[in-house]
């Protein structure tokens, strides 16, 4: 591959190549498949927000936002935002396999900055230290001196599957290359055929001997009927002439079949799925059940791959104890049937809070703290509830009653018996006086 397209095979051991009647093939570069699946994967990551994650005594996990990779993630330097550094970094990965960019630390060695380049090498010195040589950025060369070579600790260096050196990647490009040799080798002779070749949409026949003086008269009144300013009139023929139209041959259905096939060959190459870009496939229930397919597959592998390169470059612990999140919720924002669906069933299942839920939505907390503990139904209740609450054994005697105090129930007994003495007195005088 040359910067300005491909170069066959046979024409590489041969230095004056075009000489030899070989010329380079813009099939790499262009393609309306190709662009689609890299623009497909680098304006979905430049979607996502990146957050610094830490891990938490108690499992749970906390947002860092005073962090070096957090201030970085809002504004990677001063005339690029975020979504601009992503997208541009993922367009590369994927059209050329890898994609560079420098890291500017400040006094205290804290990355303040990153500045993406176009072009990276790799240098390996003999210790086996790793260097980078980078250019390709007209701002950040005006404000650094970049001839001399940059250590890799200062590098962030995002590569794909490297087959021929540990530290040069390639794009999936390169699996399709002869689908898109194809493809391209059969759009471009269609075009040069289209454009030489005059070919009718209607034919007139006859099975009457024409002289060729007949046959010019008969071509030139029909052109007068049917072209220029009368387009649409109605000819009259005559000895016996009947007009055909001329439909397309086998051979365009066979170009259209193989077309469609290469197509899906690049796509399957990216990891692709047809129903992102809009074309024919099974369908999907729902945009949550067609990006979880997508995330399953090449945008998570996408997503982790980058977010690990940060992570080398800022020194983070890894997962789970520290690491950069691309958040892909926000790829279901317009689908809000089913981003309100999983939240109800989050708080429902006890998962979240009600107040999680609606920080989820941007809302603020419920009033008074009562939606800050996760909550469930009351019939909802662990698998040992109820164990020691067991029916009493018939056999097993009650326990006795505890003895009272000897000293308080003789005074209580005594206290008792005089006032029941007391009102026997009392009755018994009255029935003696009835009239007190």
């Amino acid at each position: 591959m040359m910067s300005d397209g491909w170069l066959p095979a046979k024409a590489g051991s041969i230095l004056n190549w075009w000489q030899a009647g070989y010329s380079l093939n813009p099939y790499g570069e262009c393609g309306a498949m190709v662009e689609a699946c890299i623009s497909a994967y680098a304006q979905t990551v430049a979607m996502c927000p990146g957050d610094h994650w830490r891990k938490k005594a108690d499992g749970g996990r906390e947002r860092v936002t005073n962090s070096a990779l957090s201030r970085v993630l809002k504004r990677p330097n001063d005339y690029q935002s975020s979504s601009d550094l992503l997208l541009n970094l993922t367009r590369r990965l994927y059209s050329k396999g890898e994609a560079f960019a420098i890291a500017i630390r400040s006094d205290r060695h804290e990355v303040t900055e990153i500045h993406l380049m176009r072009h990276g090498q790799a240098l390996i010195a003999e210790d086996g230290s790793i260097f980078y040589h980078l250019s390709g950025n007209e701002i950040i060369e005006r404000r650094y001196d970049l001839r001399d070579p940059i250590p890799a600790r200062d590098v962030l260096h995002v590569r794909l599957h490297t087959p021929r050196h540990p530290l040069k990647g390639e794009s999936p490009i390169i699996a399709a290359t002869i689908d898109l040799a194809l493809s391209g080798a059969a759009l471009n002779q269609q075009v040069a055929f289209y454009l030489n070749e005059a070919r009718p949409s209607f034919m007139l026949e006859t099975d009457q001997k024409l002289t060729k003086q007949q046959v010019d008269d008969l071509r030139a009144r029909w052109n007068e009927q049917t072209q220029g300013s009368n387009a649409g009139g109605t000819p009259i023929l005559s000895w016996g002439l009947k007009a055909s139209r001329v439909g397309g041959s086998p051979k365009d259905s066979q170009l259209a079949e193989l077309l469609k096939m290469s197509e899906q060959n690049i796509a399957l190459a990216f990891r692709m799925p047809l129903q992102v870009l809009g074309l024919g496939g099974t369908t999907f229930a729902s945009t949550e059940l067609l990006m979880q397919s997508w995330i399953a597959s090449g945008l998570g592998f996408a997503l982790n791959h980058i977010e690990e390169a940060f992570g080398l470059l800022f020194g983070l612990k890894g997962m789970p104890d520290e690491y950069l999140e691309l958040d892909t919720k926000a790829l279901l924002r317009s689908a809000y049937k089913d981003r309100i669906e999983a939240l109800r069933l989050g708080v429902i299942g006890g998962i979240y809070s009600p107040d999680e839920a609606r920080e989820a939505e941007d809302l603020p907390k419920v009033d008074g703290g009562h939606g800050a503990m996760p909550r469930v139904q009351q019939q909802v209740v662990p698998l040992s509830y109820g164990t020691d609450m067991k029916p009493p054994d018939p056999n097993k005697t009650a326990p006795a009653a505890p003895a009272p105090d000897r000293e308080e129930n003789d005074d209580d007994a005594g206290r008792s018996f005089d006032d029941f003495s007391r009102q026997i007195d009392e009755l018994t005088a009255r029935h003696a006086n009835p009239l007190h």
